[in-house]
């Protein structure tokens, strides 16, 4: 009784703002539902990259694009943008040497380990240690956590996320210094990664923190011994750490004792602009065999062009990535991790917004696009950016969908979390919708995750092309107060990139709907704007941007 009385009261408030009259209210619930089901059933098996699963998921795709009547998104006449990289499945072990002791921790339940270079053994020895920090060199904050110190050829371990900088006066993390609450780029384990490349490194190890990481050691532990990807070519991944690796917090806690170390004394060091690496006195030994294959995945592109010719070669981007984890042949009975929540629901949303568009053509024209290898590092969408099947200097926007928990799935919230907020005047726009169709907008209530950095849309911003992130709220209409948080928090502990993400018998998907109508009219509104959208002074996108505008219009 209670879901017919919430959609009801929707439908109310719906029309009480004049809005059941607009296109936006064409998106269908039951449409995203049934579309999730397909999309999450075991039939895909998963929805792995290089996999009969990724082959039925292309196929599924492209089939959904031509009824709805979109055009080929490849200029090439096609719907999908192939995109070139190497599968690498790498088995490892890691040794500690600390005087007289060796710890040999545990791959899969102490670390994890690969190598992204495309060679089959790796091995180091007789590794010098060295504690780097947070392992961020960032200019613009007069910070440099390597200072003067060699670590050419060495491991180097570091901490998760963005230093800690407290403001003297108030004691409080500091605004202006590493986004305070909310985690920068120079927190993603990616960054830390490709600035260790930089110095030199050998190898890397981050030590994984539950808490500031928003997800515990198990969602990485899940990846070990299983494929990664990588875009790059041969050349490039030569110039990356040899070993990529994370351990766990009682695991670095270990080391740092054997060598004498206090890991607390050392972290609340690392939080001061004067900190120096640290010799550990540890030596490290890895060994990584991998096995290599060329593999041809696929980015899913359709077209809808805009209906004014003078805009037509302006384009709104509205994305969701179609990959999730596939199998886990080390499990017995069901083995397929069907990502439901992550991503099935965002592609059904925006399935549906394509559909309701195609009958109200924008003047801009709108590309639906359903990047691989999300899951594997964003790498589908850094391919596009890279090859752009259209101009990123006349790209208007991204609109990116991803749920990041189970919310909606269930009922609709009355509140939107925008995930990296007023950084362009794209939220201009979704203040004025959010009036008309009765929402409350809230800054990320989880900006120390790092979400904004997490997606899809992240590589579109990287190239200067404004984004739009979004995930529903807490305020779930008509439930009590707090059972949007303990869903979220449910689905994190349970269900994040797990066997158990998978379609529930009580999903209605209204709440899928509702967001998706509001994001159904962002996008009409920036495509259907006389001007484009542009970053806010502040961003730190806003020179790329502006730098690719003044070229294209020379």
């Amino acid at each position: 009784m209670r879901k017919k009385i919430i959609v009801s009261c929707l439908g109310l408030a719906l029309c009480a703002t004049g809005f059941a009259s607009e296109p936006a209210a064409n998106i269908s619930a039951q449409r995203i539902l049934a579309r999730t089901k397909i999309i999450a059933s075991d039939e895909f098996e998963g929805r792995a990259p290089g996999t009969v699963g990724e082959e039925k998921t292309i196929a599924y795709l492209t089939e959904e694009f031509k009824k709805i009547g979109l055009q080929p998104g490849n200029p090439d006449g096609t719907f999908v943008q192939a995109v070139k990289s190497a599968g690498i499945t790498s088995q490892s072990s890691l040794t500690f040497k600390v005087g007289t002791q060796t710890l040999t921790p545990q791959v899969g339940i102490d670390f994890i380990a690969l190598s992204r270079r495309r060679q089959e053994h790796i091995e180091l020895k007789d590794n010098e240690v060295i504690f780097v920090g947070y392992g961020v060199t960032a200019p613009e904050f007069g910070w440099d956590d390597f200072k003067d110190v060699d670590v050419r050829g060495k491991t180097v371990v570091m901490l998760i996320n963005d230093p800690p900088v407290l403001d003297a006066k108030t004691g409080k993390l500091s605004d202006a210094v590493f986004g305070g609450h909310a985690m920068t780029y120079y927190g993603r384990w990616t960054y830390k990664f490709e600035n260790a490349s930089a110095h030199g490194a050998a190898a890397v190890l981050i030590v994984h923190e539950t808490g500031p990481a928003g997800y515990p050691f198990a969602v990485i532990a899940a990846g070990s011994g299983r494929e990664t990807f990588d875009v790059g070519t041969p050349a490039s991944s030569e110039q990356r750490v040899a070993v990529e690796g994370w351990m766990t917090l009682d695991t670095a806690k270990q080391l740092f004792v054997a060598a004498g170390h206090d890991f607390a004394a050392l972290k609340t060091a690392a939080a001061q602009r004067d900190f120096r690496p640290v010799p550990l006195g540890a030596r490290a030994e890895y060994a990584v065999e991998n096995k290599i294959r060329d593999v041809v995945s696929r980015n899913v592109v359709g077209l809808l062009p805009g209906s004014d010719a003078k805009l037509r070669d302006e384009y709104v981007v509205y994305s969701a990535h179609w990959d999730a984890y596939g199998r886990d042949p080390t499990r017995s009975g069901d083995q397929i991790l069907n990502g439901a929540a992550d991503n099935a629901i965002a592609i059904a949303m925006m399935l549906d917004i394509a559909e309701v568009a195609a009958a109200h053509p924008p003047r801009r024209s709108l590309l639906f696009f359903a990047p691989t290898y999300e899951e594997k590092g964003i790498l589908g969408s850094k391919f596009y950016a890279e090859n752009p099947l259209y101009p990123l200097e006349r790209t208007a926007a991204n609109i990116n969908l991803e749920p990041l928990d189970a919310a909606p799935a269930y009922e609709p919230t009355r509140d939107l979390e925008i995930v990296g907020r007023n950084r362009s005047t794209i939220d201009d726009y979704a203040i004025e919708i959010a009036h008309q169709q009765d929402r409350v907008l809230r800054a990320d209530s989880e900006a120390e995750k790092g979400y904004y950095y997490r997606s899809d849309h992240i590589e579109f911003a990287k190239a200067g092309v404004p984004v739009f992130f979004a995930r529903s709220g807490l305020e779930v209409i008509g439930a009590p107060a707090e059972t949007g948080r303990q869903r979220r928090l449910n689905y994190l502990q349970n269900d994040y990139h797990k066997i158990s993400d998978d379609v529930r018998p009580d999903w209605t998907c209204e709440g899928a709907a509702h967001d998706a109508r509001f994001l159904f009219a962002l996008g009409l509104r920036i495509a259907n704007a006389d001007t484009m959208p542009e970053w806010k002074l502040g961003s730190e996108f806003k020179a790329i941007r502006d730098a690719g505008y003044k070229s294209a219009t020379k």
